[in-house]
């Protein structure tokens, strides 16, 4: 089996670097040392999670009408696909700076209307506690 992974050209049973996967792998502070096999198989079930999360962006995006698959495709099957959704701030909807900074200024304002009513908030809480204590 290891000359197999280790050839290159048809032969080859994983398409991606192993020598990549494993410096990922090694980056974590509870990796030690790492299992040829499991090497292997954590590099073969990326493999199929990417071919997976491209059929299924593929076919539910728009890449069938414009031939191929993009961005967008991919961002949207992570944002509505319950089953990518752990991929929706890796893999966010692309928008334009000036919406960006317009959502950026609502938010600020919305803020800070939230901040006025929870000191408001506070305060009625405090007065309605020294009345019952009264």
């Amino acid at each position: 089996m290891a000359a197999r992974l280790s050839g290159g050209g048809e032969n080859r049973l994983v398409s991606l670097p192993l020598s990549r996967i494993r410096v990922i792998m090694k980056s974590s502070p509870e990796v030690s040392s790492i299992n040829q096999d499991a090497l292997f198989l954590t590099a073969k079930a990326t493999e199929l999670f990417v071919q997976y999360l491209a059929t299924y962006s593929y076919k539910h995006g728009r890449g069938k009408e414009k031939g191929a698959l993009t961005y967008s495709d991919l961002s949207h099957t992570a944002e509505e696909c319950e089953t990518f959704q752990f991929l929706a701030d890796i893999l966010p909807k692309k928008i334009l700076a000036s919406k960006y900074l317009k959502m950026l200024e609502k938010e600020k304002r919305d803020g800070e209307v939230g901040e006025d009513e929870a000191e408001d908030d506070d305060d009625e809480a405090e007065s309605v506690g020294e009345d019952v204590g009264s």
